[in-house]
């Protein structure tokens, strides 16, 4: 009869064993479903900062061809700051020309 005491406990040493495998079996089922949704998510997250970059991309080039306008602007306004002043410089000699005259 010893060993039909045994085999009682053995079935379920047997039973238990089989049950925590399942658990485990079933806890690595949670975590590999985890990860692929981090994967998931993952790839969310580096489309989004893909697109961000076109997008940051696309301001800088746009920033680039503003500041090179605006260089143009500058020298351009340079120029006629040049002009005026010449002409103001003229202005005073043909205004001191003239007083000479109407003296």
């Amino acid at each position: 009869m010893a060993s039909a005491d045994s085999q009682p406990r053995f079935g379920q040493s047997v039973k238990g064993l089989l049950s925590d495998k399942v658990g485990s079996c079933g806890g690595d089922v949670i975590a590999l479903t985890r990860q692929v949704l981090k994967g998931s998510r993952s790839q969310e997250l580096l489309g989004q900062a893909a697109r961000n970059m076109v997008i940051q991309e696309d301001a800088i080039l746009h920033s680039e061809d503003s500041l090179r306008k605006m260089s143009i602007i500058t020298t351009h306004l340079q120029y006629q700051q040049e002009a005026i002043q010449k002409n103001v410089e003229h202005s005073k000699n043909l205004q001191d020309q003239l007083r000479h005259l109407l003296k």
